[in-house]
């Protein structure tokens, strides 16, 4: 069975003062941003996520999270127009990797089903040759 994943991006038009910002109590200076998401993201989406914002090179200023259909992004206020950026990337490197991973599943899924066919098929010659020797005894 093919497991198709879903592409997310962050919600547009999105209403600004709608969006909860709010002072960090655990890191000095920091904001909490929840940047809602046009859906909320399944899990293979949030593993491909986790691992892209993970990989990035600026994690010592900010981290994103996924909490249902919101990005939380936990950082300062300086240059907050290149971190919302680094988030549309990381966003947009998700997306890629699920194109991947819808390819790569349709790929196993191919492979699968003509696997089973294959099976099926010889099962289908080994049956009609076992039906030919009992008839040979009998006729």
């Amino acid at each position: 069975m093919k497991e198709t994943a879903k592409k997310v991006n962050l919600l547009k038009p999105a209403d600004i003062d709608l969006i909860k910002i709010e002072r960090d109590l655990y890191f000095p200076n920091a904001y909490i941003i929840d940047l809602p998401l046009d859906s909320p993201p399944d899990h293979v989406w949030q593993d491909i996520f986790e691992w892209e914002w993970k990989s990035s090179r600026h994690l010592w200023d900010r981290k994103l999270f996924v909490v249902g259909d919101k990005l939380r992004l936990v950082t300062t206020a300086q240059n907050i127009e290149d971190k919302l950026g680094w988030v549309k990337q990381v966003i947009e490197r998700t997306n890629e990797g699920i194109e991947k991973y819808n390819q790569e599943a349709e790929a196993r899924a191919t492979q699968m089903e003509e696997q089973l066919k294959s099976q099926t098929s010889e099962q289908e010659k080994a049956n009609v040759e076992m039906i030919k020797e009992v008839l040979r005894r009998f006729v």
